[in-house]
């Protein structure tokens, strides 16, 4: 059978709390790594569900209205958890991203009884854990934790842009694109830009 798009199988299937996590900006040169984690204590509306998918495939207005849905839907437990650049540099992007899923994990209101991770790494957490690799386009828990996760690092990056104006980041998000690139040579880095990635270095003649 096709598959059109994240379901509630793996959820359902599970049983008890299941929390779906994702991170996004992994590949930035600037900014934090984020990750939410999302739980639907009594299953998803189908209202919500029709509104929630893989994040790459959504535009970004279609993930503002998905987010706002997902919050004002009350279906839903979500959190939050960032770490920083400084975090980056210390840990390496992979451990950066697992410790924001652990942070956003340790701050749902209650414990998930599982935990499905997208991709085949996962955090140390209290609780069970499976990772789903392509599970944002699998689980509608972890297709709702990359809207989440993806719309408030877009607007922490936007507000950064308006404190560092001249990179594009409101645009960009911190990724490499070409502007981006010739704004480090043009004005170079800021704290918030990531000094280990070899785009950056490249940029700044390291």
């Amino acid at each position: 059978m096709p598959n059109f798009g994240p379901s509630f199988a793996l959820e359902a299937a599970a049983g008890g709390r299941v929390a779906g996590v994702d991170e996004v900006g992994r590949g930035p040169l600037a900014g934090p790594v984020f990750a939410a984690a999302v739980v639907f204590p009594g299953g998803v509306p189908d209202a919500l569900a029709a509104l929630i998918d893989d994040s790459k495939r959504l535009t970004a207005a279609r993930r503002e209205a998905a987010a706002a849905a997902l919050v004002a839907s009350g279906a839903a437990d979500i959190a939050l958890g960032a770490a920083s650049v400084a975090e980056i540099a210390a840990r390496n992007i992979l451990g950066a991203s697992l410790l924001a899923m652990a942070r956003a994990v340790a701050r749902l209101p209650t414990p998930p009884d599982l935990a499905l991770i997208d991709g085949n790494r996962a955090p140390a957490l209290a609780c069970p854990v499976r990772c789903v690799v392509g599970g944002d386009g699998r689980s509608l828990s972890i297709a709702a934790a990359s809207i989440v996760a993806k719309v408030a690092r877009d607007r922490a990056m936007t507000r950064l842009a308006a404190r560092w104006p001249g990179y594009g980041w409101e645009a960009n998000a911190g990724y490499g694109t070409a502007a981006h690139l010739a704004a480090l040579v043009r004005l170079g880095a800021t704290a918030h830009h990531r000094a280990g990635f070899g785009p950056v270095r490249r940029a700044l003649g390291g």
